[in-house]
């Protein structure tokens, strides 16, 4: 089943020089599907929930980011694209007023209790690297995060690789081999690559380590589609 990958663009909007679909990613994240202003939150800095770890690694990020050779990714947790709105307003979809309550579902809890998590993007190497903090909402064995979390991050994550290197694109394939289950509140990196592109097919691997790098938690291979925007 194919799943529309357009919430990634809420999590690149910063992001700096002419790549594919660059002009869609640099819409301003104020702007609103209703009259009300909204204010929004960089939901990928620090807060008071993040553990050390997390905390260490993303310090340890932003030092390779003052070379220009990495950079950092915001995150907000509003859908503000006006392109997107047209579309799912014209196909009947949803309603107006709907629209203007859409949230990323990556940032739709409140802070501490979901999805926790900062990427960091090489464009030399196409690699994007999420370090992500799983919150007490996100279980599923008692204490253990759920399989369908990490698989959230995991697609998040492959497909920010995916949209830096081909512009919009739509997941057509995710396979994912689970090895060790993750402990809530810990800190994992998922580092994916594009493996390879021929065509419009772009295609994206990850694994899911912890913190220390000691433990390989989980796997991952997808495939992406680069859509024709016009048409679209």
């Amino acid at each position: 089943m194919l799943r529309f990958c357009a919430g990634r663009l809420g999590a690149l909007r910063a992001l700096r020089g002419p790549r594919d679909g660059a002009h869609l990613l640099e819409r301003d994240p104020r702007r609103s599907f209703s009259s009300e202003k909204v204010t929004p939150k960089d939901r990928s800095l620090p807060n008071k929930c993040w553990n050390q770890d997390l905390k260490l690694l993303f310090e340890q990020f932003m030092k390779k980011c003052e070379d220009g050779s990495w950079e950092r990714l915001s995150s907000f947790d509003t859908q503000r694209e006006e392109s997107f709105r047209t579309y799912f307003l014209d196909a009947k979809f949803m309603k107006e007023e709907q629209t203007s309550l859409a949230q990323l579902f990556t940032r739709s809890f409140q802070e501490g209790l979901g999805f926790e998590y900062v990427m960091f993007h090489k464009e030399a190497e196409k690699r994007t690297v999420c370090l992500f903090q799983g919150g007490p909402y996100l279980q599923g064995a008692p204490g253990f995060l759920h399989g369908g979390a990490i698989a959230t991050m995991i697609d998040a994550t492959v497909g920010a690789s995916a949209l830096m290197a081909g512009g919009i694109v739509m997941t057509a394939n995710l396979n994912i081999n689970y090895k060790k289950p993750i402990p809530l509140l810990s800190t994992v990196v998922i580092d994916s690559q594009v493996d390879k592109i021929e065509g419009r097919k772009i295609f994206v691997s990850c694994t899911v380590q912890s913190a220390d790098e000691k433990t390989l938690h989980t796997e991952a291979t997808s495939l992406f589609i680069k859509l024709d925007i016009d048409k679209f």
